[in-house]
């Protein structure tokens, strides 16, 4: 009988201090919240790929890119053929200037028509906004030196 009283002692102090240090680790774990294994920290840490789409959830994506991009590309060709309306005046060959714009810009979008790779369709829709920003701002400041200018001629008898 002391002997297994013996055992059980034996037993509920191998239990007890089994549990407390299961405590321990447990309380330890949620002080730190870190990794237990290396895969687990890796998991973790480290940038993990994209999830492979088949070919339809390509094909979807870049015509997705490809449709903002043309939606892009024609509000630019719109923007850019509203503002030639306002070169009226005609160049060295008698041609309004106007009709010359329309016409570059039309030769230059049926050039770029085709192009695929987004980086380079980003880099002409950037370039052909900056370009007719420019051009409306130099009209702008032409316009207000010929105001100016007959403001001063009217001002002086």
């Amino acid at each position: 009988m002391t002997a297994n009283i013996q055992k059980f002692r034996n037993l509920s102090t191998a239990m007890s201090h089994s549990f407390k240090s299961r405590c321990l680790l447990h309380h330890y774990r949620f002080l730190h919240h870190g990794p237990d294994t290396m895969e687990e920290l890796l998991d973790r840490h480290v940038v993990k790929k994209e999830k492979s789409l088949d070919d339809d959830e390509n094909e979807l994506l870049n015509r997705q890119r490809l449709t903002s991009s043309r939606r892009e590309a024609l509000s630019l060709y719109r923007d850019v053929i509203r503002a030639t309306r306002f070169f009226m005046w005609a160049n060295s060959q008698g041609n309004l200037w106007r009709d010359v714009l329309r016409e570059n810009v039309r030769k230059e979008f049926e050039e770029a028509r085709f192009e695929r790779d987004p980086e380079v369709i980003t880099r002409l829709l950037i370039g052909g906004r900056d370009a007719l920003q420019a051009a409306l701002d130099k009209l702008a400041e032409k316009q207000k030196q010929e105001i100016e200018k007959q403001h001063g001629n009217s001002n002086t008898p």
